[in-house]
Formats: C-alpha cells, structure tokens, sequence
C-alpha cells in the first residue's frame, strides 16, 4: 500500500468555496471515495460542499475546468479498473494529465482521488469502506484544502 509515509494534515477550510466532483462508474467504490470526501472536508470546517456527479472518470477534467473559476479548490474523484485491452491506460493518463492541466492553468488545487487498480478488490481497499485499508477519498480533499489554504496568502 501507498499508504506508508503519508503526513498527517491539519487544516482549517472554513469560508473556502469546494466542489467535490465525482464519477459514477462503479457506484460502491464511488460511494465510499464520496463518503470520505465529505469526512475530510467536515473535518477541515467545509460543511457542504457543493458534490457534481459525472458519468465517468474522463468526464472529471472538463467539470473542474468548468468550477476551478468560482472554487478555493475542488477534489476529483473517480476509480478506472485494468481490462484487457489498452482503454485502462488511455483513461489513466487521460485523466492524470487533464487534471493536472486545469490545476496548473487556474491555479486552483484539485484533490487527485483517482483510482487505478487493477482489480475491484484494489479499489475496495482503497476507497474508505468498512474494512478498506486507505481512505483515499478523505486523503484527496485534505490536500486540496491544504494546498488552497497554503496558496491563499500568496500573490
């Protein structure tokens, strides 16, 4: 697991402006990486959070592109599993590339709650549900308030 070395975050979000968008493909992963989004950010002081559902994980670049303009951050959150042909990897980077685009253009932060595993049994593990071993859900959108919070005061 990735989880090893991971720091532990303390941020105070209160007053930032968040959008959670999140995918639908695999409705019990997504469920759990939604769940622990809103955890995370209630911890940071974010109560309600504007949430946009997408039909899939290729969808999330243009929907943060739409609400990077009028957020402090957003969190983007979806799971791609391996198949058998090469879709996995033009999703993966795909995805990986336009976010990492929007972010660097708007100078907003977005939480990388992506999954890509190769099997459901990976994405479970991952997603915060009852007996996952990570929450990346919750680990996504603490680093996207931390990063508005530390971008705040800066020019």
């Amino acid at each position: 697991m990735s989880g090893a070395g991971a720091p532990s975050v303390a941020v105070d979000g209160s007053g930032m402006r968040v959008a959670v968008v999140a995918a639908s493909w695999h409705e019990e992963v997504m469920g759990g990486l939604l769940a622990g989004a809103r955890r995370g950010l209630a911890d940071c002081g974010v109560a309600d959070p504007l949430v946009v559902r997408v039909p899939g994980t290729i969808e999330l670049s243009v929907a943060c592109a739409r609400l990077a303009p009028s957020h402090d951050a957003l969190v983007a959150l979806g799971v791609v599993i391996r198949g058998g042909t090469p879709h996995f990897d033009y999703v993966c980077q795909s995805v990986t590339y336009g976010l990492t685009e929007v972010a660097v253009r708007t100078g907003i932060p977005i939480g990388f709650g992506v999954l890509t595993c190769d099997d459901v049994e990976q994405a479970r593990d991952r997603a915060g549900l009852p007996g996952s071993a990570e929450d990346k859900g919750h680990e996504a959108a603490v680093a996207a308030l931390a990063t508005a919070v530390a971008l705040a005061p800066l020019p």
